[in-house]
C-alpha cells in the first residue's frame, strides 16, 4: 500500500497535552541475558521462509578459546526474541595487533535475517533499516557495547578481516532486554490445548517486546506510535499486563500533534521530541476515538476523557463532512482508507462501516462527558438506514462496494462489527461469509485477521474463532515463531509487503491480540 503525504499539512503542538505524555513516560525494566548455544544458519526448504538455525559444532561453553580470522564468523542464539543491547568482550592472540579488526555484525528475530544477508536488497524500504552493523575496532583488548537498540534472537559476527598473523577472540557476550512491562507478571493460559496455549505465549511476548517508550508498532522498524497498533495493543494490555499509563501516554501524545483543521496523524516519531507523520488514514484517525473510548471504559479516568473529548469530537466532525446527501461517505484522497495491506479491493463499504463503527463509541464518550447526543444519535440511525438500503444486497446477503458493487471479505466484517444489521441478521450474515469466502486467503496481516476473528466472537461462531486463530497464528507457531509477525499469508509464506523478507517485522503489536482474544471470549 502507498501511503500519500501532504508534507505542506500544518500541526498543533498542544504543550498542555504534551507534558501530561511526557510525565506518563514509563521507567524501562531491563534483564541481563546471556545466550542461550551458538548455531549455524542453514538453507532448509522445509521451512516456510528458507532457513532455520541448526546447533553448531562449537560450544558456547568453549567459546573463549576458539580463535577467529579473516572469514571467520560465530552465531549466537538468545533463545528467545528479546530487543535491547548488545556487548561482548574481544581480545587479540597471536602477534601484536598490526591491523584494526574489522567486524560485520547482523542482528536476526528470525533466521531468515541472517540467511539472506549478503544477497542483494530490492526492498522497497530504506535498507538503513537492516540490522547490520559494520566496525573497525583499533585497539584490543576491549569490551565493545553496540550503541543501537536491536530486535533480534539471532547475533552473527563475521571477521571481516584482521591480519594474517593475530586473530581474534570472543567472551562474555551478553544482552541487556528492555521493556516497559514484566513479563512474569501475566499469568500464562491454561486452557487444555498446547497450541492455544502456546498462541498465548507468543502473543504476550510480542506485546511484551512492544512495550517501550510507547506502545511501539514494532522494535525492529518501524518503532513508531501508530494508532491502529495502539488501538489493538491497549485491548490486549488491559486483559494481561494493565498498564493503562503507557496508553495514556499514546493517547496524549495523539491528542497533543493533531493539524491545524483538526485531523489526526497515523503515526507518531518518538526517538526525540513527538513528531506527527504527514500520512493520514481515514480510518486510523476516527480509531482515537475507539481507543479513547477503551481506555475511559476500563479506567474510568475522567480526567483524561476531559483533556481529550475535544481532539475526538473533531475526528468525529472532520469525518462527517465527508459524508455525502446519501448519508454515504465519499473519501478525501489525502485520507485512504486502511484496512489492510492488500490493495485488491474496495474500501467504500468499510469507510462506512468503520464511520459508524467509530460513531458509537464516540456517542459513548459524549455520554461520559456528560455531553448532548441527540444530533449525533440522529446522524447514527441515518448513516445505518443509508447502509442498509445502499449497500446491503438482500438477494445474495452481503454487502457490496463501490460503483461495480463489488463483494469482498472485508466489507462483511467491518459491517459485522459495526452492527450496522440487528443481532440475528448478523448471525446469518457470518453465516453466509463462512459458506461463501472461507477458508480465507488474500489477507496479508494479523491486523485484519484480528477483526475476522472477533466478527466470528461476536456472532456467537467460537469454534470458527478459535479454528482460525490455530490456522493463522498456529502456523506461525509451527514455523518457529517467537514472536508474532507483522505481514504473513499462509497460503504464501514468502509474502512480503515490501518485496523483501530481510526488511519484513517479526515482532509486531498488531499480531499480539490472540491474547485478548482467547481472554474475552473463550476463557
Amino acid at each position: 500500500m502507498e501511503f500519500q503525504t501532504n508534507t505542506t499539512v500544518e500541526f498543533n503542538r498542544h504543550t498542555d497535552l504534551l507534558e501530561k505524555a511526557n510525565s506518563n513516560r514509563p521507567h524501562l525494566i531491563y534483564q541481563t541475558v546471556k545466550p542461550a548455544r551458538l548455531v549455524d544458519i542453514v538453507a532448509d526448504s522445509s521451512s516456510a521462509l528458507g532457513y532455520t538455525a541448526k546447533e553448531a559444532k562449537q560450544s558456547l561453553a568453549k567459546l573463549s578459546t576458539y580463535q577467529l580470522g579473516k572469514g571467520d564468523s560465530i552465531t549466537f542464539d538468545l533463545g528467545n526474541h528479546e530487543v535491547g543491547h548488545f556487548s561482548i568482550h574481544i581480545n587479540a592472540c597471536g602477534s601484536p595487533m598490526d591491523a584494526p579488526l574489522y567486524l560485520h555484525f547482523v542482528f536476526g528475530e528470525l533466521p531468515v535475517e541472517i540467511g539472506v544477508n549478503g544477497e542483494p536488497y530490492n526492498g522497497v524500504l530504506s535498507q538503513s533499516w537492516l540490522a547490520e552493523e559494520f566496525i573497525h575496532i583499533d585497539k584490543l583488548p576491549t569490551t565493545l557495547e553496540l550503541p543501537r537498540r536491536y530486535a533480534c534472537r539471532y547475533i552473527k559476527i563475521e571477521v571481516i578481516d584482521s591480519s594474517p598473523k593475530w586473530k581474534a577472540q570472543f567472551s562474555h557476550p551478553q544482552f541487556i532486554a528492555e521493556s516497559a512491562v514484566d513479563l512474569n507478571t501475566v499469568t500464562p493460559l491454561k486452557t487444555g490445548d498446547q497450541l492455544l496455549d502456546r498462541i498465548d505465549e507468543v502473543s504476550l511476548k510480542t506485546l511484551h517486546d512492544c512495550m517501550q517508550d510507547v506502545f511501539e508498532d514494532g522494535p525492529k522498524r518501524d518503532r513508531r506510535l501508530w494508532i491502529g497498533d495502539l488501538r489493538l495493543q491497549a485491548l490486549a494490555n488491559y486483559e494481561t499486563f494493565d498498564n493503562t499509563e503507557l496508553v495514556k501516554r499514546c493517547l496524549y501524545l495523539f491528542g497533543g500533534l493533531n493539524t491545524k483543521d483538526g485531523w489526526i496523524t497515523t503515526n507518531v516519531f518518538t526517538q526525540n521530541e513527538p513528531v506527527p507523520d504527514d500520512t493520514f488514514f481515514f480510518d486510523y484517525s476516527l480509531f482515537f476515538i475507539d481507543a479513547l473510548a477503551d481506555y475511559v471504559e476500563h479506567t474510568k479516568d475522567y480526567t483524561t476523557l476531559t483533556d481529550l473529548y475535544p481532539i475526538a469530537k473533531l475526528q468525529m466532525d472532520e469525518a462527517l463532512k465527508l459524508v455525502d446527501s446519501n448519508n454515504l461517505v465519499s473519501l478525501d484522497p489525502s485520507r485512504p482508507v486502511f484496512v489492510d495491506w492488500s490493495m485488491d479491493f474496495d474500501r467504500s463499504a468499510c469507510a462506512q462501516a468503520i464511520l459508524i463503527y467509530t460513531l458509537r463509541h464516540f456517542i459513548s464518550l459524549t455520554s461520559s462527558a456528560n455531553k448532548q447526543t441527540t444530533s449525533y444519535n440522529n446522524t447514527l440511525n441515518k448513516l445505518i438506514e443509508s447502509t442498509r438500503s445502499h449497500l446491503f444486497d438482500k438477494q445474495k446477503n452481503l454487502f457490496v462496494s463501490g460503483p461495480n458493487k463489488e463483494v469482498n471479505l472485508a466489507s462483511q466484517i467491518w459491517m459485522v462489527l459495526a452492527q450496522v444489521l440487528d443481532e440475528n441478521e448478523n448471525v446469518e450474515l457470518m453465516k453466509n461469509v463462512q459458506n461463501t469466502m472461507f477458508p480465507v486467503t488474500g489477507i496479508a496481516t494479523p491486523y485484519f485477521y484480528h477483526h475476522i476473528v472477533e466478527a466470528l466472537f461476536m456472532t456467537n461462531f467460537k469454534t470458527a474463532g478459535i479454528n482460525l486463530i490455530k490456522r493463522y497464528w498456529g502456523k506461525m507457531v509451527q514455523e518457529d515463531a517467537d514472536t508474532f509477525w507483522e505481514a504473513f499469508k499462509p497460503e504464501d509464506p514468502s509474502f512480503s509487503p515490501y518485496g523483501s523478507l530481510a526488511i519484513n517485522s517479526y515482532c509486531h503489536a498488531w499480531s499480539c491480540t490472540p491474547a485478548y482474544l482467547l481472554r474475552k471470549y473463550v476463557i
